[in-house]
């Protein structure tokens, strides 16, 4: 007789995470709920005073909400390092301890975001043969498709090799997560010639053509970054930060100026929540820290997404 195992999609919550929190962050994941998956539970990590009291409020008595009390909380303007070293019963610390023995299928927080890359990459590791993790962020375009960009701040000074791998891990986020059968890369360059850019972008530029793995379709200019060219686009984490920084306040001015676009109002923050940290061995997901309820939603929706394509495994497939 063959007997069927079922699965639980157990996605990890730092409710102490973020500006607002615990409350925005409980709040969110009470509207995640009804929005998730059958085959998928909340493990919300924190005070268990606030939450069970939020949840009591709420009416909410659900199987598929577990909670893991913690006693301690890092601030937005504490040591990352530091923080996590002397705060073991942390949210944040507990979080990646249950991740790095596959208690969870991925942890998710809008807490302090460089305690978030460290814990990362001391509690479940980075995966062998990636330089550095870094950060995604899926850029909705006007036909209704998405241009990854990586890294967006984690890692301002770059080799050229780094971003090759960039390119990798964003083809493979591209490929599993939303189903871009041949996702194709580009370089962000301030022109089209190969011979444009720094020392470091020419060098990139080289090394992408030769990466096998990929396709590489060339420079690509920021004044086309929306235009479709590419899935996927390359860059530093300081040139990625100011890409998405000026995104978000030209939303901002448009919202100032009472200007109503439904393309145009993807770009709110509140609608994707949260971005994959790749190159872990774990899924990871770091939300803005000013997130609210509708944020906080939406970065567990794509939590849940991220742990279901089982993103973390084809990417340590992708580089071994």
């Amino acid at each position: 007789m063959v007997t069927l195992s079922f699965h639980m999609t157990k996605i990890g919550i730092d409710i102490m995470g973020g500006d607002f929190a615990p409350l925005a962050a409980l709040e969110g994941a009470i509207l995640a709920l009804d929005k998730l998956s059958d085959d998928s539970e909340l493990w919300l990590i924190g005070d268990q005073l606030a939450i069970s009291d939020l949840l009591q409020q709420s009416g909410i008595d659900s199987e598929r909400v577990k909670i893991v009390p913690t006693t301690q909380v890092i601030g937005m303007e504490e040591h990352p390092i530091k923080a996590l070293q002397s705060k073991k019963d942390s949210s944040l610390a507990v979080g990646f301890g249950l991740l790095a023995h596959k208690k969870l299928d991925v942890f998710a927080s809008a807490g302090h975001s460089g305690a978030v890359m460290i814990g990362a990459i001391h509690s479940v590791k980075q995966i062998d043969s990636v330089w550095r993790p870094c950060v995604a962020s899926a850029f909705p375009l006007p036909d209704g498709s998405k241009n990854i960009l990586l890294d967006v701040g984690i890692n301002v000074d770059c080799k050229p090799e780094m971003l090759v791998q960039f390119a990798k891990l964003g083809t493979v986020y591209a490929r599993e997560v939303f189903g871009i059968e041949n996702p194709k890369v580009g370089l962000l360059n301030t022109g089209s010639e190969e011979s444009k850019g720094s020392l470091m972008y020419q060098k990139a530029h080289e090394l992408l053509k030769l990466e096998s793995s990929i396709e590489f379709i060339g420079n690509m200019e920021s004044r086309d970054f929306f235009d479709g060219h590419c899935d996927v686009t390359v860059c530093d984490g300081f040139a990625g930060n100011l890409i998405l920084k000026q995104t978000e306040a030209f939303y901002k001015l448009l919202k100032k100026r009472n200007i109503e676009d439904d393309y145009l109002n993807q770009f709110n923050y509140e609608n994707y929540g949260g971005t994959p940290v790749l190159g872990v061995n774990g899924n990871v997901l770091l939300g803005h820290g000013i997130s609210n309820a509708n944020a906080i939603c939406n970065m567990i929706l794509a939590a849940e997404k991220v742990a279901k394509a089982n993103l973390a495994e084809h990417i340590k497939k992708a580089f071994n």
